[in-house]
């Protein structure tokens, strides 16, 4: 083989080479948004208008003020083939006053190896309904960080609003990481949602855009499906296209509604291609009106 075949070849497949270890590895940022109850993560991770959950703190806020309600939510998510995990507890209420307030902390198992990471997340928000049609919220964010080659210790600060266009449509967009903290762990991204909440049926949608992570525009899209048989049993199915790794998730999901609102709920993650992640989550919840 000629020697400037021989070079050409080298470098083709030395350049593709770092391509595909990073087309197989999480973006940092990215293993932060994906932190979902297993209710959300049931309905592939789509969620930030429906407000039917205490985890509306981590995606849009101004969804805790939707309903009013007391809720207390705790979650335990586990990937056993990359060996990662979080554990969870939330609370909002919604039912005490105009003003929602919701308090949120999660503590994650991040990487692999040495280079596994732990990571502490706290979260207080807050919610206010400015007319029947029109919602916003805040959310500020403290993430401690520690491992071998991340490193965190930083606040941030989220932002959403959202329309209620009729009692079951909602449309929403919102603000992520907006306090920029110089850390690869909390870049800035934009989120635009849209949920359908009926009585029986909630049918969602979420797209996330991220222009900073990357030297091009990264698009994350999220939809899923709820229907509750006989007013106890939800079935629920959802779909996530994640931009970073460049393939597909798919998400099932049940469990159990006792008459007052409460209940547990299970859910199970499968990734196609990547990590092939395998992700089973549980969250009990106690709901108040």
């Amino acid at each position: 083989m000629p020697l400037r075949a021989i070079v050409a070849a080298l470098s083709l497949t030395l350049s593709v080479v770092p391509f595909a270890a990073r087309a197989a590895t999480n973006e940092p940022a990215e293993e932060l948004r994906n932190i979902a109850s297993a209710r959300t993560l049931g309905m592939g991770s789509a969620f930030r208008a429906t407000g039917l959950g205490a985890d509306a703190l981590l995606g849009n806020p101004a969804a805790m003020a939707l309903y009013p309600a007391y809720r207390i939510e705790g979650t335990g998510a586990y990937d056993p083939r990359n060996k990662e995990g979080y554990l969870g507890v939330s609370l909002a209420d919604s039912s005490s006053g105009r003003l929602a307030l919701g308090v949120d902390y999660h503590w994650l198992s991040l990487g692999r190896g040495g280079g596994r990471t732990s990571a502490n997340l706290s979260t207080l928000g807050a919610a206010l309904p400015l007319s029947q049609s029109l919602l916003i919220g805040l959310s500020g964010h403290y993430l401690r960080l520690n491992g071998q080659s991340r490193f965190a210790n930083s606040i941030t600060l989220d932002a959403g609003i959202l329309v209620r266009m009729s009692e079951q449509l909602t449309l929403g967009v919102s603000g992520h990481n907006l306090i920029d903290t110089e850390n690869v762990e909390q870049t800035r991204y934009f989120s635009a949602h849209t949920a359908y909440v009926g009585p029986a049926l909630v049918v969602a949608f979420d797209m996330r855009a991220d222009f900073e992570t990357r030297d091009s525009a990264v698009f994350t899209y999220n939809t899923g499906v709820e229907y509750v048989l006989d007013q106890t049993v939800p079935l629920r199915v959802g779909y996530t296209y994640d931009g970073f790794q460049r393939l597909s998730r798919l998400t099932v999901g049940t469990g159990y509604m006792s008459p007052g609102g409460g209940g547990v709920d299970l859910s199970y993650q499968h990734d196609l291609g990547g990590l092939n992640g395998r992700v089973l989550a549980l969250t009990l919840r106690i709901l108040a009106n």
